[in-house]
């Protein structure tokens, strides 16, 4: 998986930007990263979130912040509501967009806060995110003022909210140097190319180059997770899609996702999506 950088250039006459898309179940995406902060809106279908060092499986209606140059990208397995198109709205904008002088006052004291903690990525859940997807969609549809009064809105239930989750951990740094950002984009890449090949540690770390146990120390603290650990949600995650879309039974999926023994393969399944591969069919039926 590459890091593509993404350089947003505002038009004069805005302050910020939003946009609205059409989404495309799609096999593997681009980890982005911007200098901007973002606000993601993603409805109607579901999928694996990569946010910093966090991976997890979402389903149905999200909103994410997040921080400058923090690396996210959505992989989008199955529409929710197969008469709907999945789709998303995506905000971009700086913390100083109305100025600095404001986020100099006494009441911005909450929104510099929410600032800090989108450096990790937010989602947000319950009463926030029905407010905040009301107000997002009307913005579409404003423009001018009546834009930038919506968006100080949204800006403040994000940052009264209680209702959210930190998704990467406390140890993610989202600014990366330039030598470790190329090694671990080359391991991304192979990893990503080659995992329904036998891949072991020491094939990973001859790539960089590294040894093994540095590898390791670096692998941990950028993914938060083993190599081992990787492997085994990529594998199950890429089996999860082949089964949602109806063409493969378990045992044709267990062996295109990099397994060679189904009885490994249904007991990584359950460890990392909580089921069975056929009982995790059956509640998409």
């Amino acid at each position: 998986m590459q890091y593509i950088y993404e350089n947003f250039t505002f038009h004069p006459d805005q302050s910020f930007t939003i946009r609205s898309e059409l989404l495309e179940i799609k096999k593997y995406t681009s980890l982005k990263s911007h200098v901007n902060f973002e606000i993601a809106l993603i409805e109607n279908c579901s999928g694996k979130r990569f946010i910093g060092d966090h991976i997890e499986d979402f389903e149905g209606t999200e909103l994410v912040l997040m921080g400058s140059y923090l690396p996210h990208c959505w992989q989008y397995y199955k529409t929710v509501d197969p008469t709907l198109q999945p789709h998303a709205a995506i905000i971009h904008f700086f913390p100083d967009f109305m100025g600095k002088e404001l986020l100099d006052k006494p009441e911005a004291k909450g929104l510099n806060e929410l600032f800090d903690k989108a450096a990790k990525g937010l989602l947000f859940t319950g009463d926030t995110l029905q407010h905040a997807k009301m107000i997002i969609q009307q913005m579409l549809f404003e423009s001018g003022l009546a834009r930038v009064s919506l968006m100080i809105r949204l800006l403040d239930i994000l940052a009264r909210s209680s209702t959210y989750r930190v998704l990467s951990s406390p140890y993610y740094n989202a600014i990366e140097t330039s030598a470790e950002s190329k090694r671990i984009n080359i391991v991304f890449d192979y990893i990503f190319a080659h995992f329904k090949e036998e891949i072991s540690l020491q094939e990973i770390a001859d790539l960089i180059p590294m040894s093994t146990a540095a590898f390791c120390r670096l692998f941990k603290r950028k993914t938060n997770r083993t190599l081992t650990d990787f492997l085994k949600e990529l594998r199950i995650g890429h089996a999860a899609k082949l089964l949602l879309e109806g063409k493969h039974n378990v045992t044709e999926a267990c062996y295109q996702s990099g397994y060679n023994n189904i009885s490994n393969f249904n007991k990584h399944f359950r460890e990392v999506k909580g089921l069975s591969p056929r009982d995790f069919v059956k509640q998409y039926e």
